[in-house]
């Protein structure tokens, strides 16, 4: 094998099929491993990588290729430099040790902390803060409110800590949703460890805080993160733990419970359970009128559910199906929702691809492309990877062409 070989072989064994993926992915390894979120690696750069002047990558993405491959440049048919010294290893611990600090720096405050006056007026001020926070969420993406939004849960952890009888109760309820959408910018932002992190921690709170609703939210929080990892019998498992006692549970949790179970059967290839499950809970939701301020996207998202059953359809492989489940979902979409539009317009892209249509496949690209750009959504991502991989069939065509071109700057700008 000749050295300009080497690296081309190492992606194609961890299944990175093009050099457009194997950026994206080695630009997330990297920002996670490096807690930076500028690191960036860019189809442009791999395909050098590849060629026959791979030249010499520098230290902190020595070690990001060490991690994803196991191997280091020299042994991936780079250029060794006058002088090169391997980095020790305590440097990945370090490195390491770095982010999950970063990750967990809000979380793990040690205690005790002074005593102080907690006025029961700060649960509402959170409150009505959470509202705005999930609004911007859907403008803006992950990267710029994680800092915000968990420093905001520091804080009502540190008044928690002084806090007594009701107040102390309402702050852990309002702090538990605040974690909670802590954990799903992490996850929005594709890394994993931290949103685990982060719906571990909404979990812990929820059970301090004695409320049945909350603890049900937060498995269903849990079963997001494996849904999104793919396994789908521990996405059932814990959905069927939340709704075990449901007649406890508003029926707002019981929705979310329950389309998240759909999707665990979607993964798991079970259409019929698919569509009891996502049935039942349309049937609930003209009942839903709490006051709470946390896992509201069934009220607050037009056509909720046919958008789970539409993601569901999608990952069934029933690409016609999809097709025109999405065309109906997105014409109740408000442009104002812009990052998960985008995530809409994706897998309704791929669904088309899936159902032979790939000129309307593209077409549709054309419009995630811009907002995956500005919005850096992980997930967005993600589904445009899979479009990528759904339209493989037409890779060598003109519109495969076309699409390799229009998502370009998604792996160029993220």
């Amino acid at each position: 094998m000749s050295r300009n070989d080497a690296l081309k072989a190492a992606r194609l064994r961890v299944g990175w099929r093009s050099a457009e993926r194997a950026a994206e992915e080695l630009q997330r390894l990297g920002q996670r491993l490096l807690d930076d979120a500028h690191f960036t690696v860019s189809a442009r750069t791999w395909r050098r990588w590849e060629g026959r002047t791979p030249g010499w990558p520098g230290e902190e993405t020595a070690s990001v290729l060490h991690d994803a491959f196991g191997l280091w440049p020299e042994d991936l048919g780079f250029t060794v430099p006058p002088g090169w010294i391997r980095p020790e290893h305590h440097r990945e611990d370090d490195v390491k040790r770095r982010t999950f600090v970063s990750v967990t720096a809000a979380a793990l405050a040690p205690g005790p902390l002074a005593p102080q006056h907690v006025d029961p007026a700060l649960i509402d001020y959170f409150q009505q803060q959470l509202e705005g926070h999930y609004w911007a969420d859907m403008f803006l993406g992950p990267h710029d409110l994680i800092g915000t939004v968990s420093a905001q849960y520091q804080l009502i952890d540190k008044l928690v800590r002084s806090a007594k009888g009701e107040t102390r109760r309402g702050l852990l309820r309002v702090g538990a949703a605040y974690a909670a959408l802590v954990g799903w910018l992490y996850q929005d932002a594709g890394d994993m460890d931290g949103a685990s992190f982060w719906r571990g921690v909404t979990q812990e709170i929820a059970v301090r805080s004695r409320d049945p609703h909350l603890i049900g939210y937060s498995l269903v929080n849990q079963a997001q993160v494996r849904t999104d990892l793919g396994d789908g019998a521990a996405v059932v498992d814990l959905c069927e733990a939340a709704l075990e006692d449901s007649r406890r549970l508003v029926p707002k949790v019981r929705i979310m419970a329950m389309q998240q179970q759909a999707h665990g059967a979607s993964l798991t290839g079970d259409r019929s359970t698919v569509d009891r499950l996502i049935d039942t809970a349309d049937g609930l939701l003209s009942r839903v009128d709490d006051d709470l301020p946390w896992g509201n996207a069934c009220r607050r998202t037009p056509g909720y559910l046919e958008v789970q059953r539409a993601t569901c359809y999608g990952r069934l492989g029933l690409g016609a199906e999809a097709v025109s489940l999405w065309s109906q979902v997105l014409d109740i979409v408000p442009g104002t929702a812009r990052r998960d539009r985008g995530v809409y317009l994706a897998r309704h892209a791929t669904a088309a691809a899936g159902a032979g249509e790939p000129e309307q496949a593209l077409e549709i690209a054309r419009t995630v492309a811009d907002i995956a750009v500005d919005t850096r959504s992980a997930r967005m991502r993600g589904e445009l990877s899979a479009l990528r991989q759904a339209m493989q069939p037409w890779q060598d065509a003109p519109v495969g062409r076309d699409l390799a071109e229009v998502l370009a700057p998604v792996t160029e700008g993220s």
